[in-house]
């Protein structure tokens, strides 16, 4: 159960970052990758203010399911950003900061959610 609200989450978030024109937002599920999270969700942005509207979004929406993040990362002046839900893991980075960390490519096994964008 925990893992379907979460997928759903997931799905929200991802829609969120779309919202505010995102880049190549991706949603993956981790769960046989890793014991921290089920999922992870990606998203590029051009600019500080991407980042910020980004982050924004992403909080507004999983408030209103009841969702707080646990932790946050990174400083929104920064390359990158990440909030920490538990069981999922929103990653909002800089175009050079996702080049640099390659996050989709540490979970290479993951398997990739369909959240249908725009």
């Amino acid at each position: 159960m925990v893992a379907r609200r979460f997928l759903n989450l997931a799905k929200a978030a991802a829609h969120a970052a779309d919202d505010k024109k995102a880049i190549d937002v991706v949603v993956l599920d981790i769960r046989k990758e890793s014991d921290v999270a089920d999922f992870v969700v990606i998203a590029g942005a051009e600019s500080t203010a991407q980042m910020k509207a980004v982050r924004a979004s992403i909080t507004e929406i999983m408030e209103s399911h009841g969702v707080h993040p646990i932790h946050q990362e990174g400083a929104a002046t920064g390359r990158w950003m990440a909030l920490d839900y538990g069981a999922m893991v929103i990653h909002i980075l800089m175009p050079s900061a996702r080049n640099f960390y390659r996050l989709e490519s540490l979970w290479e096994k993951a398997k990739p959610v369909k959240w249908n964008s725009k």
